[in-house]
């Protein structure tokens, strides 16, 4: 089955979120929660990690993670499988108790509130599930999350840091803020209990559920540079997802651009040519043979109409010989 590919570098934050296998529970009672929370406990020990929130849901668990080393992948290994090891020897199972392959969304960390939008929307888990009594239910009443300990400094285990999503709410870790934080939480549950549909009760939220990032433009960019280099060390037909997808029209992009350079033209020569100009069937050929672009994208790009055009065109720059002059041109470095 094909993967997504996992970014990782140094300080990396990421949403990880995985689901027990066909949607089943991965924590039966309190003690499957202590027990992952233990052996998070030691992942954070063997990987340095931290953890800016998490929250063990029945049938999924959530945590915002950061890697001060590029070791995502092997944390998550040793993670995962002893977690399901111990489940397994202690209800006498055996077989996957995980689904596939975890999702790792990367994080901004360089500004924005991306630490605050994901504290909440771990946090407020139970919440949108309505697990929380309506009349007399607090969020710091469920255990086997990261608020009530944001809430009791004194029990916070040492991986657990909580500066990064308080200063993005623009207060301190100290009394009279928890106390802030705590009453803000408050709100956002009655939001999340008032809305018609707990899941869309923040719209960001959405964005965190598709995305395969979260952060800004240049984040992104970053991020596909990032990719680049793994794209090096591993075949490309392993990879997909989304984020390949983006990656196969940026590095299309890169080399239109090029393209367009080196043919004369620029992008109000693409609006003015007709949908099958030369010069455009050449770009389109060039493009199909150096990325994975889609069809559908390359002609939207080049302003060539039906993208069934995009197959013909391809092949006549392939086959014709007046189209020579103008492969020539394109490809020279």
């Amino acid at each position: 089955m094909a993967r997504k590919p996992r970014i990782e570098y140094p300080g990396a934050i990421y949403h990880v979120m995985s689901r027990g296998n066909r949607q089943e529970a991965i924590f039966l009672d309190d003690r499957d929660c202590t027990t992952f929370i233990d052996t998070l406990n030691e992942a954070c020990g063997k990987t340095g990690w931290l953890v800016h929130a998490f929250v063990l849901m029945g049938n999924h668990y959530h945590l915002l993670l950061e890697t001060p080393e590029a070791n995502l992948v092997a944390g998550m290994k040793w993670l995962q499988g002893t977690y399901t090891q111990r489940f397994n020897a202690r209800h006498k199972l055996w077989g996957h108790l995980l689904q596939g392959h975890y999702k790792a969304m990367v994080v901004d960390s360089s500004g924005g509130n991306y630490f605050s939008t994901l504290g909440s929307y771990i946090h407020l888990n139970p919440s949108r599930a309505g697990m929380l009594d309506r009349d007399s239910g607090k969020l710091a009443d469920y255990r086997w999350s990261s608020f009530p300990l944001y809430l009791r400094p004194s029990r916070r285990p040492d991986w657990l840091v909580v500066e990064r999503v308080l200063g993005e709410l623009g207060v301190q870790d100290d009394r009279k803020g928890l106390a802030w934080f705590q009453q803000y939480m408050a709100k956002r549950v009655l939001e999340v209990e008032s809305s018609t549909d707990p899941r869309k009760a923040d719209d960001s939220w959405a964005e965190i559920r598709r995305g395969w990032y979260l952060g800004s433009r240049e984040f992104c960019d970053e991020l596909m540079d990032r990719l680049d280099g793994s794209l090096k060390k591993a075949r490309r037909h392993s990879l997909s997802g989304r984020e390949m997808r983006q990656h196969d029209e940026t590095e299309a992009e890169r080399l239109l651009q090029a393209g367009l350079k080196r043919l004369g033209l620029d992008e109000d020569n693409l609006q003015e040519m007709p949908k099958g100009a030369d010069e455009k069937a050449v770009l389109a050929w060039y493009l199909r043979k150096h990325t994975l672009a889609g069809r559908a994208w390359i002609s939207q790009r080049l302003v060539m109409g039906d993208e069934s055009r995009i197959t013909k065109l391809v092949r006549a720059v392939n086959q014709e010989k007046h189209y020579a002059r103008l492969r020539e041109k394109i490809e020279d470095s």
